[in-house]
């Protein structure tokens, strides 16, 4: 499945339940892109007792991931490959580590109601190779720093963002990097260095939304809105908010998800 140029392999876990097989292993051969299928992340779905379907997701590298936007946006869409049965027009409700997930499906477009953001910090200085930064810090169910940039099409995102998310400031996660450059007040453009598939991606649905609220943040703007979020898979993302206090509450993304293809994979 694909989700506004993130793409994943999604399982039934009732396919694995018979399986002695290491998850970490499994995922690292499915998402190589030479020898497997190829995707950042593998989603695997089964049964829930807190909500509708129960969604884990692991990243390239093998490693499990609290949190994957748009792999919630995959995970919602009723034909996600799972047969449990699925609330109505209205979406499911899905369990991961960071908490429950609300979501609404029209067609292709997927809205997620995200769980509130923590542990936000503004400006913290960062001391990378010969330059010095001023970097921006927020949860949204995964942890995300955030860079204000002029110019991003020339930035080094790979370079500059492996050395951010391996900073001893977000030891010992690490932390998803998101470079952004405001177009306007409701429009930035996004670039995100992915920890666990350690490079840059198309897109990162918890990294657009780590994006708008710290452009909300920074920007001082009103108290309800939206902001569109360009990525570089070339698809505009869109994220509500609520802001009460100086807080976010109500946080939705939307987008286009859809299945590519299904087939079989041997072990």
């Amino acid at each position: 499945m694909v989700a506004s140029g993130n793409d994943f392999v999604v399982i039934n876990n009732s396919e694995l339940e018979d399986c002695n097989l290491r998850l970490s292993v499994l995922t690292k051969n499915l998402c190589d892109r030479k020898y497997g299928i190829g995707a950042d992340g593998i989603l695997v779905l089964g049964k829930s007792k807190k909500a509708g379907i129960r969604m884990k997701i692991f990243n390239a590298d093998g490693s499990e991931a609290e949190m994957c936007g748009n792999g919630a946006r995959c995970a919602a869409l009723p034909v996600a490959g799972c047969r449990l049965p699925v609330a109505g027009s209205k979406g499911i409700s899905i369990e991961t580590k960071a908490g429950i997930i609300e979501s609404e499906v029209k067609g292709d477009k997927v809205r997620i109601r995200l769980t509130d953001p923590k542990g936000v910090k503004l400006g913290i200085p960062l001391n990378i190779g010969n330059k010095s930064l001023r970097v921006n810090f927020v949860d949204t169910g995964v942890p995300h720093a955030v860079v204000f940039v002029n110019g991003l099409e020339d930035i080094d995102v790979t370079g500059i963002g492996r050395e951010i998310r391996f900073h001893k400031t977000f030891a010992p996660k690490g932390a998803n990097v998101n470079f952004v450059e405001v177009l306007k007040d409701n429009l930035i453009y996004v670039r995100t260095y992915e920890r666990g598939v350690e490079g840059e991606t198309l897109a990162c649905g918890t990294g657009s939304v780590a994006a708008a609220l710290i452009t909300a943040y920074s920007l001082k703007l009103a108290v309800s809105g939206a902001i569109n979020v360009t990525t570089r898979g070339g698809e505009t993302l869109r994220v509500y908010f609520d802001k009460c206090d100086g807080a976010f509450k109500n946080i939705w993304l939307e987008g286009k998800a859809r299945i590519v293809y299904k087939g079989e994979y041997y072990v």
